[in-house]
């Protein structure tokens, strides 16, 4: 039984030392200057309600052009990733960045997707 105190007593204290051992400052979650530099393109312009199949054509192009932009950003996290001077909190905020950057893509298509199935509703109503 004191063995298993004993041991428990020391993984506690090795622990210890090592969270002692951590700067404040390298938690800190901050986008690094690299990363800063990275630009986190515009959403698309809205598409209009009822949109036509101009409108829809339009916006594929736009939302496809947005896609490619995400890319580039993304590429750009990546390579600010690689810094090896980077915290764990500059790593957190890479990591966060590029989060926000698939849920905002996530939302553009989504709006998108919305968009041709309303058009594709109101047509079949339409013809039928």
């Amino acid at each position: 039984m004191n063995r298993i105190f004993v041991l428990a007593a020391a993984v506690f204290l090795m622990n210890s030392a090592s969270a002692q051992d951590v700067d404040p400052a390298d938690l800190e979650v901050v986008l690094p200057d690299d990363a800063q530099k990275c630009v986190l393109p515009a959403s698309p312009d809205a598409i209009p309600d009822e949109a036509n199949l101009d409108h829809l054509k339009v916006a594929k192009a736009q939302v496809a052009e947005f896609q490619g932009k995400m890319i580039t950003f993304r590429d750009c996290l990546s390579q600010a990733d690689d810094n090896p001077d980077n915290t764990p909190g500059n790593k957190q905020a890479i990591v966060n960045s590029y989060n926000y950057s698939v849920e905002m893509e996530e939302r553009v298509a989504n709006r998108f997707n919305e968009a041709v199935r309303e058009y594709k509703e109101r047509t079949a109503a339409a013809e039928g």
